[in-house]
């Protein structure tokens, strides 16, 4: 994408990647609405959604289908319909917005922690479930029933055990290299527990596809504040969607050259050109509705350890 305007940039993004409409859904609701309380008027989301294409119909029923999935609950004033994040839905958020925004390679004193679970303590249906949640946690499935991942994970384990209902019903422990036994070193489990492949492939994509609007950016008046939401949008989407498959390992135990890290900081780098306009355009277009939506929580500056 060479000798390119900002504008093509965003038309060939979206002509080459179209977002799907709920998926795009979650990384407005996630980048910009739930800083601002969690809440949108239906109106005011159709209209954030239409600079990518997203129809009226397509964003009703992306919004009917996270209210089905216990994302958000509804309310009705006349005709008009808003809705805001549940208390679950808000806490998943922003665990999972942590992970985006928090900068790659974790800092590691060699421990592990292992999740462990019986059969005849909890159900079937439960086990899956817990599966399903750990591995989106980054653990890695050493065994039937047995899960581990590097480092402390105390706090996402006390909700992950809280949504499945199994807290109290599942083994939890801190785990570290034995220097009594002869074994293999536990470092080793990455590369049997963890299929990293599609994440590094995932990364490079994100790369190839980013890092010629970086320069564009830097052009006096490149921005403004519509263009500004657009290109964070689709930054995040795009960043999103590599980095919850991420098991964020620490970097002691990732492969050489590790993409993940220059990554971030591309991603870093253009949010922050892209972050005061964005603002703009989001407060102003939440504000058409509903004058009394505040700005972003104080916190918001600090992603990616610190916005200007």
């Amino acid at each position: 994408m060479k000798n390119l305007s900002v504008n093509k940039w965003i038309e060939q993004s979206l002509a080459s990647d179209p977002p799907r409409s709920k998926s795009v859904a979650m990384t407005v609701l996630g980048d910009a609405i739930a800083p601002r309380g969690g809440a949108f008027w239906l109106g005011s989301l159709i209209t954030l959604l239409a600079p990518f294409g997203i129809s009226d119909r397509l964003v009703r029923t992306s919004v009917f289908r996270l209210a089905e999935e216990g994302w958000l609950e509804a309310s009705r004033e006349g005709r008009r319909s808003q809705y805001s994040l549940t208390a679950a839905g808000q806490r998943r958020l922003e665990r999972a917005y942590r992970r985006i925004y928090s900068p790659s390679g974790l800092q590691w004193d060699g421990s592990w922690t292992l999740v462990l679970t019986a059969p005849e303590i909890i159900s079937a249906a439960q086990r899956s479930q817990l599966r399903k949640e750990l591995l989106w946690e980054g653990f890695g499935m050493v065994g039937t029933g047995v899960f581990g991942h590097p480092g402390e994970k105390a706090a996402a384990l006390e909700e992950i055990l809280a949504r499945v209902k199994v807290t109290g019903k599942v083994f939890v422990c801190s785990a570290s290299e034995s220097r009594q036994v002869s074994s293999r070193p536990l470092s080793d489990l990455v590369d049997a527990c963890w299929e990293l492949g599609a994440v590094i492939e995932g990364y490079r994509h994100f790369i190839a596809c980013f890092e010629s609007l970086l320069p564009l950016l830097n052009r006096k008046g490149a921005l403004d504040p519509e263009r500004a939401f657009i290109i964070r949008t689709l930054l995040i989407h795009a960043f999103r969607r590599v980095q919850l498959h991420d098991p964020q390992l620490p970097l002691d135990l990732l492969p050489a050259q590790w993409p993940g890290t220059p990554a971030y900081a591309l991603c870093r780098d253009i949010y922050q050109l892209a972050f005061k306009e964005a603002e703009e355009y989001i407060l102003t277009t939440l504000q058409r509705e509903d004058q009394h939506v505040p700005a972003a929580a104080s916190y918001v500056h600090q992603r990616f350890g610190g916005l200007a």
